[in-house]
């Protein structure tokens, strides 16, 4: 199997040093930034907008990879794509034209994403698979950090690996939450290509060597 590509999320970052939080994420060897979007609403937190993507796109040329953790996803998208997104995730619980948002991110040069929650089965998404390139599989439930893992929701990735393999299609399966180097195998075995870190990345002390144990690399 090849190594997952590691995603670090700005979320577990001091936002104050969010400059200094992507040069960390280059250093570590991580390849993707993954930028948690919430309004309040979808989620119980706010975090940051556009402008937030905008000012730090210049600072890094890593993957940056925008969950918008938000209701009426499809407001956003146009906003964060010209704010330099490279990648645009949406919940299918609060889209349900969800095809049809997935084709017009896909139509602003974008790759496009869809998420679901703990509570959402697998199959909800078979009818939009086709149109994704990222399928995020949410291992907590959404809108705080260092929650743990919930081991079911692996489940749901081993059924969307399955899926992708019978249908034969080509996107990136995703998980985030509580995935750190102990849960990382699991995540990995299950047929994750992406794996989201948040705060055992930034409390790691040695976040290169962090990042190799994500991927399962012996050091």
């Amino acid at each position: 199997m090849q190594h997952p590509l590691v995603a670090a999320s700005l979320l577990a970052a001091d936002f104050a040093r969010a400059g200094e939080a992507l040069g960390t994420i280059a250093a570590s060897g991580a390849e993707w930034v993954h930028l948690d979007v919430m309004d309040g609403h979808f989620v119980p937190p706010i975090t940051f907008g556009p402008k937030m993507v905008q000012d730090l796109r210049p600072s890094s040329d890593a993957v940056f990879d925008v969950h918008l953790m938000t209701e009426r996803p499809e407001a956003f998208i146009h906003d964060f794509a010209r704010a330099g997104a490279d990648c645009i995730t949406f919940h299918a619980e609060a889209a349900p034209h969800s095809q049809r948002l997935l084709c017009e991110i896909r139509g602003l040069g974008k790759k496009a994403g869809i998420s679901i929650v703990p509570g959402t089965p697998a199959q909800a998404l078979s009818e939009v698979l086709p149109f994704a390139d990222l399928v995020l599989v949410m291992t907590v439930n959404p809108g705080f950090g260092g929650q743990a893992l919930i081991p079911q929701t692996l489940d749901k990735v081993k059924a969307l690996a399955a899926l992708r393999r019978e249908r034969g299609l080509g996107f990136l399966l995703s998980v985030d939450g509580g995935v750190n180097a102990k849960t990382a195998s699991a995540a990995r075995e299950a047929g994750a290509d992406v794996l989201v870190t948040g705060e055992a990345f930034f409390h790691a002390a040695d976040k290169a060597a962090f990042v190799k144990a994500m991927r399962g690399i012996q050091l």
